[in-house]
């Protein structure tokens, strides 16, 4: 079981990563929430991968959020998955808000759950049905096309 490591009080891109992580990458990973400064300290103790933070091996870069950044490096060539993630692109980059017409959506929906403050895990844990539909919806949407 691979840990992987990102800084504390998720949204979007630090709830959509796990599920990607989960559902292409590794089923068995283990998901650790800490303070933004500590996030590199702890991925070199537990030896897990960093994600969504300064420094982090899967952050934003060259325009892409942490969830692109992931699909690309992990070759994940499913034609849902790049739909979902531009989706996600529009929810966590403020300047690309209207990339997608379901952006502004999964924004509000994520910070609906910020603001609930259920705590990291039982956020993820509520919070993972929301990106199984979506993916659901990507799915059928790109059949469609």
């Amino acid at each position: 079981m691979a840990k992987w490591v990102t800084r504390e009080r998720p949204k979007t891109d630090r709830i959509a990563c796990p599920w990607l992580i989960t559902n292409f990458i590794d089923s068995e990973a283990e998901f650790l929430y800490v303070p933004a400064d500590k996030v590199l300290e702890v991925a070199e103790r537990e030896g897990a991968s960093s994600y969504d933070a300064p420094g982090a091996r899967y952050t934003h870069r060259d325009g892409l959020c942490s969830f692109e950044v992931l699909v690309e490096e992990h070759g994940i060539d499913d034609p849902a998955v790049r739909l979902l993630a531009r989706i996600v692109h529009g929810a966590d980059v403020a300047d690309d808000r209207d990339v997608t017409p379901q952006s502004r959506g999964l924004l509000a929906v994520a910070e609906g759950f910020y603001l609930l403050e259920l705590g990291d895990h039982r956020q993820l844990e509520l919070s993972l049905p929301v990106y199984d539909a979506l993916y659901a919806w990507c799915k059928s949407e790109v059949a469609a096309a």
